[in-house]
């Protein structure tokens, strides 16, 4: 198929790899057209993103967050200049009102609409198992099967926004065990053990979980260079608990969880590293 990406950052770069690996005939744009130009061995790429999506069965974003996203596709004309009958995937993790909005806009032009945001970070991107989470009609995800299927194991939840829904669950699981995970290695250090034997001796436990295997080495190691950024994290938390709040919802861990990253993004310089550096933000707070 022949598709537009826009949005060739941490996640986007190795997707576009991904897909023209495929078969795939790939156009790509970003805002930093350096991003965009490291991926002119496997893609073309547009001057801008009008440009991108023009003749494109599918068009792919992969944005920070819904105000990004509104931007691109109504702002800049991203719908507009679509081809008819092609289908907008949005794989970016923004609000679900975001998605909702644009769906209604891109079906206005006969143009077929998916929110499909991914779970797996940066290694399930170089792997191609990303976790997908589609909202929209079967007949819009069946048009698009063979582009889920080069980037991972998609599953069709409802109409659009279920996806987003679904990864703000993912996130909070997400966050919620990285806390947990943090503290409780935290814990083995301030009390004499070593943290790696303690994370090596968890595994294969009820505690064992992906999240104590890769962000559990990061925290041991101290590498916190990221595969998902902690401001990242912490608006797809804020994210959900709008959606707690619209349906009347309390989630005190969620609650908890989002102010310790919160504090950690706005007051310890710890935006833009992964969100594993929470075991980080556990030591800062210490040492205050």
């Amino acid at each position: 198929m022949t598709i537009a990406f826009l949005g060739t950052g941490l996640m986007g770069a190795p997707m576009v790899r991904r897909l023209a690996k495929a078969g795939h005939r790939v156009t790509v744009w970003n805002r930093t057209m350096a991003k965009a130009q490291a991926l002119a061995d496997v893609a073309i790429v547009a001057p801008d993103p009008v440009a991108a999506v023009k003749s494109n069965d599918v068009i792919i974003t992969m944005l920070m967050d819904g105000p990004a996203t509104r931007d691109l596709l109504q702002g800049q004309g991203v719908i507009a200049g679509c081809m008819p009958g092609s289908v907008i995937v949005n794989m970016g993790s923004v609000d679900p009102a975001t998605d909702k909005a644009l769906s209604l806009a891109a079906q206005a032009r006969g143009l077929g609409y998916l929110d499909a945001p991914v779970s797996g970070g940066v290694v399930g991107a170089d792997a191609g198992n990303l976790s997908i989470f589609v909202g929209g009609s079967p007949a819009d995800a069946s048009k698009v099967q063979h582009v889920f299927d080069a980037l991972g194991r998609a599953t069709l939840i409802g109409p659009v926004g279920s996806g987003q829904i679904t990864k703000l669950a993912n996130q909070l699981i997400v966050a919620t065990t990285i806390g947990a995970v943090a503290e409780g290695l935290r814990l083995a250090e301030a009390a004499g053990c070593d943290p790696a034997l303690v994370r090596d001796a968890l595994k294969g436990g009820f505690a064992d979980s992906k999240i104590l295997d890769l962000h559990g080495a990061r925290m041991v190691a101290g590498n916190f260079t990221p595969g998902g950024r902690s401001v990242a994290q912490l608006k797809d938390i804020d994210n959900a608990l709008a959606v707690a709040a619209e349906t009347g919802l309390d989630l005190p861990l969620s609650n908890q969880i989002a102010a310790g990253f919160r504090d950690f993004v706005a007051n310890h310089g710890g935006g833009d590293l992964d969100h594993s550096a929470y075991y980080l933000w556990l030591t800062q707070r210490q040492k205050n």
